[in-house]
């Protein structure tokens, strides 16, 4: 029996379309099989840095202790999940709800150069090695201080993995930092801690 014209150009169409989407799957020229085009940009790694505290939990409130209004004392933190080739840490410790003028907030805390097999920051002090950058006031820490009010603030604390340790000075402060890290980081996490101090505290 001969195919109707219907049939014909249904089996027709088919045929092109499965032609098309062949080409369309197929690597272009030049490019290695499997992967990206030439030339194409590589796909960014998201690895799974993990941070953890027993100093108040993430986005939780913080404890007048590691605030100015308490004994400003540093928390603690637990590292894990970082990629293999890691060899420093870098944290910058921020207060997001201040604006000095422009878009910089309060540099409440920066940090470099902590050893990449480091798993535990103790409470109060830092892993040999590291090293205290200029924040806002002096070269160390420096807790929540926002005053009493009807909101808290919130304070960053931003956790950069490098694949290198850093050649700053003491003197350097976040810009430099920033610029340095450029290239070198190959994980990132935040932990979160909201503050505002009670009235007590402020009397």
């Amino acid at each position: 029996m001969r195919p109707t014209r219907t049939a014909a150009l249904a089996l027709l169409l088919a045929a092109t379309f499965a032609t098309d989407l062949a080409l369309a799957q197929a690597p272009p020229a030049g490019a290695p099989a499997g992967g990206p085009p030439a030339g194409a940009p590589a796909r960014p790694r998201l690895a799974p840095l993990l941070i953890e505290s027993k100093a108040f939990a993430d986005g939780g409130i913080v404890p007048p202790k590691f605030s100015m209004a308490g004994g400003n004392v540093q928390p603690d933190f637990k590292i894990s999940n970082a990629p293999a080739e890691t060899q420093s840490y870098a944290i910058i410790m921020h207060d997001i709800d201040v604006a000095l003028g422009g878009p910089d907030d309060v540099l409440h805390w920066v940090v470099w150069n902590i050893p990449g097999n480091t798993t535990q920051i103790e409470e109060g002090k830092l892993p040999e090695g590291s090293v205290n950058g200029k924040g806002i006031r002096n070269n160390a820490y420096m807790g929540m201080g926002a005053p009493a009010g009807p909101r808290y603030h919130h304070y960053v604390f931003e956790f950069y993995a490098l694949n290198t340790k850093l050649d700053l000075p003491a003197t350097a402060s976040r810009p430099e930092l920033l610029e340095a890290m450029k290239g070198k980081v190959i994980a990132k996490s935040a932990y979160v801690g909201r503050f505002k101090t009670e009235p007590a505290a402020a009397k």
